[in-house]
């Protein structure tokens, strides 16, 4: 039995690691698509609160770039790091004291290099699930 590192698997291939599929959703690609274009993105959080804060885009509010930056965590296809990025511009994060940077994993590198190879990318339906 295969386990993934993230769970050891006890998760019974629900933690995104684990799993045979991948179900991504419209918001999910498009923070893909965007780390296609830069190895990093910032992403902030208040001092007592983990939730991630996403504001480089304005398809999606900021409750769902914060689930789906979630979700893309748990699916082993992102890291959120919360130590600063030299040389980030974070003017748009001055309300949030803890900044930090998104970055693929090797997982979410080669999810990325599958959606552009099938030529599935940023501008997909809000409404479409993608099933690999």
């Amino acid at each position: 039995m295969h386990h993934c590192n993230g769970c050891g698997g006890s998760c019974g291939g629900n933690c995104g690691g684990c799993a045979k599929e991948l179900i991504l959703t419209a918001p999910e690609v498009s923070v893909l698509a965007s780390l296609g274009q830069y190895s990093f993105l910032p992403v902030a959080r208040k001092a007592d609160d983990m939730t991630p804060i996403y504001l480089e885009e304005q398809t999606y509010s900021r409750e769902e770039y914060s689930l789906t930056l979630q979700v893309l965590e748990k699916k082993n296809l992102i890291c959120i790091d919360y130590t600063p990025l030299p040389g980030a511009d974070m003017s748009a994060y001055t309300g949030y004291p803890v900044h930090g940077s998104i970055g693929l994993t090797q997982r979410g590198q080669q999810v990325l290099e599958l959606l552009e190879l099938l030529g599935i990318g940023e501008e997909s339906d809000e409404n479409t699930e993608y099933d690999l």
